[in-house]
């Protein structure tokens, strides 16, 4: 019996032991410059989610800014807790049947400072808070949909849920070993994970919120534009930690994804503030940058596998796409996605991800494989595939989700609530008390 306490108390200390002590011989493998070059693209992916918070606070109403910028700040702590203790473990864990990641690292136990296969030239641990911080943006984005309305109960729940049974599984089948990954998937930094995920969320939870008090019968403009313009800003310099991060490298993959990163946002502004100069006659700053995040969610997918020019075409098609998305489809259809995640996140990252099966070209990354263009029609089926099966797998899975929140915790605030505002009837605070 004392053998066995003894042994107990090892156990714990092997699972509690800092892992500098239990790193093995294998960090000799480390290169430092990737490991420099992964610390730094973490942190820009880290800072998308407050980016993404002014973001959506300068597109919402005044009285719920603060509302607003709460949902993405409080998701960076919660998911990043959420993240270490089982998260990364379900979505990158050892593989059990193509279906999730197995418990063997939880709390991180055996994620240690020494090299893994996922990134053999960099710590285990720097590769888990890279990936973190993906899980730690998706839902934040999801949040856009139903803003101005939803109690922050619920969100938290909802939030917390939806990572579980949505993200890490998702995770887990393209990037983690799962069955999407063994069909031939690409999706080099998250258009399929990430943008169609949070897409289709964010259109099945507004058709399940329902529209907002008075919207399409008074006016609900964004409440701070140059708010939104430096949210757009963090997010673009935060997007190249996001796409050229991927490369798990510094060398040339990186630089290649950086450039077809910002070809494909640069791109993507031009052809929607074209659009919008020509047919509504003024070109807008707050068209610009949402043309912005539609070339930036798009290339997403793609940004490791095709050039400059093939960038260029996926952006100019993600602004064109995204546009008419937001400015026909959202009024003819008359859903209430509060802040157009649909629209751009979940068109564009649809569209990159099957650009991906036709720009992909080995020439770029050699552990990829050739698009349609290239002479690989079957990577085109193989994307085609994986988009759908995202899709109504997210679908699914959230109207499930949010029904059963629905029925037990409520998803809405009063309506005199809603009327107040989120920053004063849930927060008890005011943005802008001068």
């Amino acid at each position: 019996m004392k053998t066995l306490k003894i042994t107990s108390v090892f156990v714990m200390l092997g699972w509690l032991m800092p892992a500098s002590i239990m790193a093995s011989s294998g960090a000799s493998a480390i290169d430092k410059g990737d490991t420099a070059w992964m610390l730094i693209s973490t942190a820009l992916v880290m800072l998308m989610t407050p980016g993404l918070a002014i973001f959506y606070a300068g597109m919402a109403r005044r009285k719920n800014a603060l509302g607003t910028i709460m949902h993405s700040f409080f998701l960076l702590c919660l998911i990043s807790i959420q993240w270490v203790m089982v998260g990364y473990s379900l979505a990158f864990g050892p593989d059990i049947s193509g279906i999730i990641g197995g418990l063997d690292w939880i709390g991180l136990k055996g994620v240690g400072l020494e090299p893994y296969h996922y990134a053999p030239t960099i710590p285990h641990q720097a590769f888990m808070i890279f990936q973190g911080m993906f899980a730690v943006i998706t839902p934040a984005l999801i949040t856009g949909a139903f803003a101005e309305r939803v109690k922050f109960s619920t969100f938290v729940v909802f939030s917390l849920l939806w990572t579980f049974l949505v993200y890490d599984p998702l995770a887990h089948w393209v990037w983690g070993g799962g069955w999407m990954s063994k069909m031939g998937v690409m999706d080099f930094a998250g258009g399929i994970v990430v943008h169609v995920s949070c897409g289709a969320a964010a259109l099945v939870a507004a058709l399940v919120f329902g529209k907002r008090k008075g919207y399409l019968k008074e006016l609900m403009p964004p409440h701070n534009i140059p708010l939104t313009v430096a949210g757009a800003g963090l997010l673009w310099f935060g997007w190249f930690g996001f796409n050229a991060g991927s490369a798990l490298t510094s060398g040339a993959l990186a630089t290649s994804t950086f450039v077809a990163t910002n070809t494909a946002a640069a791109s993507a502004v031009l052809i929607w503030v074209f659009l919008e100069w020509y047919q509504r006659g003024k070109p807008t700053v707050l068209g610009a940058i949402s043309g912005s995040i539609a070339g930036l969610g798009a290339i997403t997918p793609a940004s490791g596998f095709v050039g400059p020019m093939s960038a260029l075409i996926i952006g100019l098609v993600a602004g064109f796409l995204c546009y008419y998305a937001v400015i026909v489809l959202k009024p003819k259809l008359g859903y209430d996605d509060s802040l157009d995640v649909f629209g751009i996140h979940g068109i564009a990252g649809t569209w990159g991800s099957l650009a991906t099966g036709l720009f992909a070209s080995i020439a770029v990354n050699p552990s990829g494989a050739n698009g349609l263009f290239f002479g690989n029609a079957k990577q085109f089926f193989i994307q085609l595939a994986g988009v759908a099966s995202t899709w109504i797998f997210v679908a699914i899975a959230t109207y499930i989700i949010l029904k059963a929140l629905d029925a037990t915790m409520g998803l809405r605030i009063s309506e005199s609530d809603e009327m107040e505002g989120l920053d004063l009837s849930v927060h008890g605070e005011n943005g802008y008390a001068m």
